[in-house]
């Protein structure tokens, strides 16, 4: 009874009031950014957009900061990836002015696609080694532009709930760049939708913002520690039926 519900509410409420909120958000980011401040417009209709959609998929949000960020320093951000709707909770709470790293796959989503392009987030080939030189350079002129950066360092959303490990990716920009790195947990999108379906499952979701830790010291030597060290916080705040 509740499934079914949730598949009618998802239907006729949901969807409706989304994809025209998407298709608003996508113009007024285009439109704005082409004519006005792209840090302004490419950052808080998308994040008005994904609080929205938090709240129509009926999910309660909590968010633990356990670091204070400075919102005219540039960071980069490295969340674990569970699912769709880690994009919404990150954008929609983090509270500071991003860009994200994202697979070049999204660029054919109507809309959507092009108003990130124009927004300035970075989309990357990951099957080839060319694709992901250009990506940090491309990241690097973001971060150079006074926004912060978010890359999910596993690559891909999770099958299983289980964390990945985590790749150089987003800890060569920081450290080319003199970026502080912030670790992030999300816990719940994993419930909320899991990978090839595409009826959402109420529940609660939960952003966890760790404190920067310096790159001041980070070289090709310690690489591998400081990238488990970052790991393990993340880690150290999943809910244990993540971990």
């Amino acid at each position: 009874m509740k499934k079914a519900i949730v598949f009618l509410y998802q239907l006729f409420i949901f969807a409706p009031i989304f994809v025209l909120a998407t298709i608003i958000t996508a113009v007024t980011v285009m439109i704005g950014c082409l004519i006005g401040d792209r840090a302004f417009w490419g950052y808080y209709p998308p994040r008005l957009w994904s609080k929205l959609a938090c709240r129509l998929a009926l999910c309660r949000i909590e968010v633990k900061r356990y670091g204070n960020l400075d919102p005219n320093q540039s960071y980069v951000f490295v969340p674990n990836h569970q699912g769709a709707f880690d994009i919404f909770l990150i954008y929609g709470y983090l509270n500071q002015n991003i860009k994200w790293v994202q697979k070049q796959e999204l660029r054919k989503i109507p809309f959507v696609g092009k108003a990130s392009e124009i927004a300035g987030h970075v989309f990357v080939d990951q099957s080839n080694l060319k694709s992901m030189k250009e990506t940090i350079e491309k990241a690097e002129t973001q971060l150079g532009e006074g926004s912060s950066m978010v890359i999910f360092p596993e690559g891909a959303r999770t099958k299983t709930g289980k964390m990945g490990r985590f790749k150089r990716g987003a800890f060569v920009i920081a450290k080319e760049m003199g970026l502080p790195i912030v670790p992030i947990t999300v816990n719940g999108p994993f419930d909320l939708m899991r990978m090839k379906t595409y009826l959402i499952n109420p529940c609660k979701l939960e952003l966890i913002v760790h404190e920067p830790i310096s790159t001041d010291d980070l070289n090709d030597d310690n690489m591998p520690e400081f990238i488990d060290n970052c790991r393990q916080i993340v880690y150290s705040g999943l809910w244990e039926k993540y971990k």
